[in-house]
C-alpha cells in the first residue's frame, strides 16, 4: 500500500492521475454504487468479495475503517488482474478508484487515531471484545451463524490491518496477534454447514441433542481398525468420512456434505425402527 503524510500522519493514497488516466476507459461509464453493494465482483476477483462485504458491514460504525478495507480490495484486485483483461475487469476497478478517491479526504478528517495503523489496530480490539468475546461469553453461547460470521469478519479485518501496518512500518500489538491466534483457531472449527453444525463447540445446540443424531455420529467416528495413511495426523473426533477424504483425496466440501447426509439419513432410520410414543399415530374410537 503506497503512505503520504498529511499532518505527519501516514495514510494510504490511491494511484496517482497518470495512472487512473491508464486505468478510466470510455466504456466505464458511472457504474454507480450497486457494485459495491450487492458484493457483485468479476469472477477473476472473487477473493476481494469478503472484503468489500466487511467495508458495507463496518462503515456505518467506522467509515475510515471501511475506506482501508475498499483500498486493500483494490490493491488485491489489481494483484488479481494487473492488466485487467478480465471480464468487466477494468469497469469495476475504475469504479472501485473512483470512490476511493471520493471518500479519502471525509473519511480521514473522521480519523480518530493519529494513523491508519493505529485506527485500524484500535478497531480490530473494538470489534473483537464487542463482537466475538461477547457472543462466546453469552450463556447460551449465541447463535453459532452470528459468532461464525464475527470470526471471518475479524479475520478480513485482521488482514486489512497487516497490510497497513506493513505500509506504515508499525509493528502489531501483541495482544491484538494473541487475539487473532484464537480467532483463527476457532475459524478452523467454525465452518459453513447446511443443517448440522458438527464442530466440538456445536454439542450444546439444540438439534445435535437429539438421542437419534448423536448415535449415528458416533457410529461414524467408530474407526477402529481402518488402515490411515502413514503420514496421516489424527485427529480428534475423526469420522469415517475424514478417512475416506485421507485415503482417497476426495474435496473437502464433498466429504463434509456426505457427512451431513449419511447422519441424517442414519437418524432417519432409526427413527422409522424406534419411534417415541409421541410419534405414534393416534387413532380415535368413537361410540356408537
Amino acid at each position: 500500500m503506497a503512505s503520504s503524510s498529511r499532518g505527519g500522519a501516514d495514510q494510504p493514497t490511491p494511484p496517482q492521475p497518470q495512472q487512473r488516466r491508464i486505468m478510466r476507459t470510455q466504456t466505464a461509464g458511472n457504474l454507480g454504487e450497486s457494485i459495491f453493494d450487492s458484493e457483485v465482483v468479476p469472477s477473476s476477483l472473487v477473493e476481494i468479495a469478503p472484503i468489500l462485504r466487511v467495508a458495507n458491514e463496518v462503515e456505518s460504525s467506522n467509515p475510515r475503517v471501511a475506506y482501508l478495507c475498499r483500498f486493500y480490495a483494490f490493491e488485491k484486485a489489481h494483484r488479481l488482474d494487473p492488466t485487467s483483461s478480465g471480464r468487466g475487469v477494468r469497469q469495476f476497478k475504475t469504479a472501485l478508484l473512483q470512490r476511493l478517491e471520493r471518500e479519502n479526504d471525509p473519511t480521514l478528517k473522521g480519523r480518530v487515531k493519529k494513523s491508519d495503523a493505529r485506527e485500524m489496530q484500535s478497531f480490530y480490539q473494538h470489534y473483537y471484545k464487542k463482537y466475538i468475546q461477547a457472543l462466546q461469553n453469552a450463556a447460551d453461547k449465541a447463535d453459532r451463524a452470528q459468532l461464525t460470521k464475527a470470526y471471518q469478519t475479524a479475520n478480513v479485518l485482521f488482514e486489512v490491518l497487516k497490510a497497513v501496518n506493513m505500509t506504515q512500518s508499525i509493528e502489531v500489538d501483541r495482544e491484538i496477534l494473541e487475539a487473532q491466534d484464537k480467532v483463527a483457531e476457532k475459524t478452523q472449527l467454525y465452518v459453513a454447514y447446511n443443517i448440522l453444525p458438527l464442530d466440538p463447540d456445536s454439542a450444546n445446540q439444540a438439534i445435535m441433542r437429539f438421542p437419534e443424531i448423536q448415535a449415528a455420529v458416533v457410529a461414524l467416528r467408530n474407526t477402529r481398525g481402518l488402515p490411515w495413511p502413514k503420514d496421516h495426523k489424527r485427529k480428534k473426533d475423526e469420522d469415517i468420512l475424514d478417512w475416506l477424504h485421507a485415503m482417497f483425496g476426495f474435496q473437502k466440501g464433498n466429504v463434509a456434505n456426505q457427512r451431513e447426509h449419511l447422519i441424517l439419513l442414519l437418524a432417519n432410520v432409526h427413527i422409522r425402527q424406534f419411534p417415541k410414543m409421541d410419534q405414534q399415530p393416534k387413532v380415535c374410537f368413537l361410540d356408537i
